[in-house]
């Protein structure tokens, strides 16, 4: 009888010895056991993704010619707008270079734009992150801001050999200084604990009172630029809420992020150029 209940205790006695040698372990070894642990797993998830751009190449051979032509003319349009909105940029950056060098106000901080592959997409309960296919063999530095088309990603927070972790601005983890459009008062965001498969969503404190804004009147929230990790005017989401908070001198509201967020394929890692 004691056998048979030793037995049916044992998994639950070799969990427990687990627990307290991870616990007593030195954080040096801990510290170790996990980057290798990620650097064993890296190759497996990159392995995959390029499967998975191996499959959806062979699909696309798969179209017809028809939806191939308006395919190609459809991007010959994105193309042309994207043509005239470089140019433009470039004339309006000697504009900001000549006024720096009549005003010898300082040169902003530029950025290398490092383009990057999502490997692996985590949306969990305790995770919001991405996993991209490039790391310190294209010197990602930890910290730097991951950008797309709608706005702000994320920010690396771990760097290994050839893949870098991104956590996402929809996770509690983030907070940053940001505006609401039109305004230049600084707000406080941070990520929303969100559902695995629900719309991603953030939260804003300290909004001024005289701010309103509603689903039916949504105003679009902005990094400020300050803390200098995520450059001004990136679009973070919507203001689709706000009420007073409780001490009743600001106001709290909700941020309806970019759905695109959990589509990710490709994604613009932001490397700061240093000067020394």
């Amino acid at each position: 009888m004691h056998f048979k209940r030793f037995d049916q205790a044992r998994p639950f006695l070799t969990l427990g010895v687990v627990i307290v040698a991870w616990l007593v372990l030195p954080v040096a070894i801990k510290s170790f056991m996990r980057v290798t642990f990620f650097e064993l797993q890296a190759p497996i998830t990159v392995s995959a993704s390029y499967v998975r751009s191996l499959q959806d190449f062979w699909s696309l051979r798969n179209q017809s010619k028809k939806e191939l032509i308006e395919a190609g003319r459809d991007l010959a349009r994105i193309n042309a707008s994207y043509s005239l909105a470089a140019q433009e940029n470039q004339q309006l950056r000697e504009g900001i270079t000549r006024l720096e060098d009549l005003l010898r106000v300082p040169a902003q901080t530029e950025h290398r734009f490092e383009h990057a592959r999502v490997a692996r997409r985590d949306f969990s309960a305790w995770w919001q992150r991405l996993t991209i296919r490039k790391g310190r063999n294209y010197n990602i530095p930890v910290g730097a801001p991951v950008v797309f088309s709608g706005g702000v990603v994320g920010r690396v927070t771990a760097v290994h050999a050839y893949t870098a972790t991104v956590e996402l601005i929809s996770s509690p983890s983030i907070r940053l200084a940001a505006v609401v459009e039109g305004d230049d008062r600084p707000m406080s965001y941070q990520g929303g604990i969100n559902p695995t498969f629900g719309p991603a969503r953030g939260v804003i404190e300290f909004v001024p009172i005289d701010i309103f804004a509603s689903a039916t009147a949504p105003k679009r929230l902005v990094t400020s630029g300050l803390g200098g990790v995520f450059p001004p005017g990136l679009t973070l989401g919507r203001v689709v809420k706000l009420e007073p908070s409780t001490d009743g001198l600001f106001k709290t509201g909700e941020i309806e992020l970019d759905p695109l967020l959990s589509e990710l394929i490709e994604v613009t890692v932001l490397v700061p150029l240093t000067t020394d």
